[in-house]
């Protein structure tokens, strides 16, 4: 059956991944009641219907931090995504740069950021601050010299959240032959996935902390290096020892409060992705765009704001804009359209979410998304 929904492939990606793989992709923290909320309460705004308006000519692009995209759309970093499709961040990025929109790469990834350079893709570059600090600094020489135009900053992850269905599936917390076989019998059982990423696919590293982590002595403990190398110390300090390493853009993401949002400014970011790491730390906080409104009226106007979570169509898109945000990324709808059919299905993802944002600006009397604003909300 063909997806006519974001929410379409998440079903494709269920029946085509290991359980152990979609748990993991589709799971939040704890009682993942931040996880729903993100979702629910962008099913609560309104928009105000606007009608004999002239939308003949629609404008949906964007200009943000030096580059314009065809739609104020793009894809977030997420983990892991070369295990979901066969080198699966470059097929992301191919979708991506074929419909115009930016593609944020995890440092977390399969792909290091030299195989998306290699294909002329050169993605925003996502970062931890890691207790290595030197390491940290080769990652951000690497994403330099492959062309990355923007450095985001993720803060909300000094610690993985504790997310049950991880413990449950497998993925964490559990290990031993018992495990090992649950985990092959699993594969076994999704043989167009075995065939497609797990024997076509490889290496399954995570080619931007590859070297490390062999340096460590850890092997291929990747988790246990990760959980270790996660610093609890950073601090807004540290943004001025990334700024003698990177002279491009830098973007703050995991920021709910505006007070963090004003620190933010104040130590000289370029932009805020609002997000809550798609309900996959602290559990019970706001949703993303509820915590948005109050970062726009704090720092809106002096750097640039994005939102991250719950985005699930183009007029959810359209809501985000209307509340503040430049743009919107979405990280499970890529995950779920990439698992499905890979670049193909992402190119379908985005051009669902376009014809969605097209016949909300049109059913609004919104003909540019640069003139998005709280009147389209029906309050």
């Amino acid at each position: 059956m063909p997806a006519a929904s974001v929410m379409d492939f998440r079903e494709q990606a269920r029946r085509r991944l290991p359980n152990i793989l979609f748990e993991y992709i589709d799971g939040g923290s704890y009682a993942e009641v931040t996880l729903r909320r993100n979702v629910a309460d962008f099913e609560a705004i309104a928009l105000r219907q606007l009608v004999m308006r002239d939308m003949s000519a629609l404008d949906t692009s964007i200009t943000t931090l030096g580059q314009t995209f065809t739609m104020p759309v793009g894809l977030s970093p997420v983990g892991m995504s070369g295990m979901y499709a066969r080198r699966g961040e470059v097929q992301a990025a191919r979708a991506a740069k074929a419909a115009g929109v930016p593609v944020c790469l995890s440092s977390l990834a399969i792909c290091p950021v030299e195989e998306l350079a290699r294909d002329a893709i050169p993605p925003w570059f996502q970062l931890y601050v890691l207790q290595d600090r030197g390491y940290t600094r080769d990652l951000v020489a690497r994403a330099k010299a492959a062309g990355s135009p923007v450095l985001i900053l993720t803060v909300d992850l000094p610690l993985p959240g504790a997310r049950y269905r991880d413990i449950r599936s497998g993925f964490t917390g559990t290990s031993g032959a018992l495990n090992a076989l649950r985990q092959a019998v699993d594969g076994l059982c999704h043989p167009a996935w075995m065939w497609d990423v797990w024997l076509r696919g490889r290496p399954h590293s995570l080619g931007n902390i590859e070297a490390a982590v062999k340096a460590s002595g850890g092997g291929d403990d990747y988790l246990g290096w990760i959980g270790r190398n996660f610093d609890r110390s950073v601090t807004w300090k540290d943004l001025d020892w990334l700024r003698g390493l990177w002279d491009g853009p830098i973007v703050i993401k995991g920021v709910l409060d505006p007070a963090d949002a004003r620190d933010a400014l104040s130590a000289g970011a370029q932009g805020l992705v609002v997000s809550n790491h798609g309900g996959r730390q602290l559990d019970g906080v706001s949703s993303t765009i509820s915590a948005l409104p109050r970062i726009a009226q704090a720092v809106g106007g002096e750097m640039e704001l994005y939102l991250d979570g719950g985005v699930r169509s183009g007029l959810d898109v359209l809501k985000a804009l209307a509340l503040g945000a430049k743009a919107c990324f979405v990280g499970r709808p890529m995950a779920y359209a990439l698992a499905s059919g890979g670049q193909k299905a992402v190119s379908q993802m985005l051009e669902i979410i376009r014809a969605e944002l097209l016949v909300a600006m049109t059913l609004t009397g919104c003909a540019r998304v640069a003139e998005a604003g709280p009147y389209l909300l029906d309050t």
